[in-house]
């Protein structure tokens, strides 16, 4: 059975990191719900969820994705470029202990894993304010054994690579290209979000379907037409903390 790797919301969420949206009022018990629906959610799919305790002295801890790189052969614990998100690596790295042997990206430099996806044996990775050009060359050292080439992608106007692109299909990305550039990516069929909806591009590819907010409808239509399976949730307090419907999970694949 496959995975999710979860955490519970911080009560503390409202004291959460903002760096590319304007800071509003976030109520945590709206957010906790989100995030329950989100887990039954994964679990009606099939997925055993694997929940990690809240920690209300790390605010942003919900959005697990940023701590690790899980790969079938190993998994990377990473060196967040947000300095207050540092600590939420050690109860990851415990828990996926579990699971996979692990390797660590060095305090030289930052990694978020929202600056990762994963397509095949290619790693594309944001260089993004929270992922530098030391990181992604410690990830590229750690995983080079392993058969896995890492690209650099540059990134303006959002916080990671997820942000901008994920991927829908095995050839098919989902992509803001005002973010991203389409030409980093050749070989994969590009859908654009609607122009109306710049955060559309997050989606989760799972067995069954792709996890999507309800808060994009005209980019849900487009995935819909091209064939799509979208599951659609509401993450919408979570958001608020400028978090994605990536960031609430870690996927492991068995």
């Amino acid at each position: 059975m496959n995975i999710a790797l979860m955490r519970e919301v911080s009560s503390k969420i409202i004291d959460c990191e903002i760096t590319n949206i304007t800071r509003v009022p976030i109520e945590p018990f709206i957010a906790k719900e989100e995030h329950r629906e989100y887990s039954k959610t994964l679990t009606e799919l099939g997925y055993k969820v694997h929940m990690i305790e809240a920690d209300d002295n790390l605010p942003d801890s919900v959005f697990i994705e940023d701590t690790a790189i899980v790969l079938d052969e190993v998994a990377i614990i990473t060196h967040p470029g947000a300095a207050s998100r540092r600590a939420e690596t050690k109860a990851v790295a415990e828990a996926l202990s579990m699971y996979r042997n692990l390797e660590y990206i060095g305090p030289t430099g930052t990694l978020e894993g929202g600056d990762v996806m994963k397509a095949g044996k290619t790693l594309y990775v944001g260089k993004s304010c929270r992922s530098s050009a030391v990181g992604i060359g410690l990830l590229r050292e750690i995983v080079k054994p392993y058969g896995y080439e890492v690209i650099s992608v540059p990134v303006n106007g959002c916080l990671h690579l997820k942000s901008a692109v994920t991927q829908v299909a095995e050839n098919t990305l989902l992509m803001n290209p005002a973010w991203v550039d389409p030409d980093d990516f050749s070989g994969f069929k590009v859908l654009t979000v609607h122009p109306s909806e710049s955060y559309g591009a997050n989606a989760l590819l799972l067995d069954g379907g792709i996890l999507y907010s309800i808060a994009f409808p005209k980019t849900r239509r487009k995935l819909i037409d091209e064939g799509f399976n979208v599951i659609s949730i509401d993450i919408s307090e979570l958001s608020k903390a400028e978090g994605d419907i990536t960031c609430c999970s870690i996927i492991l694949n068995f």
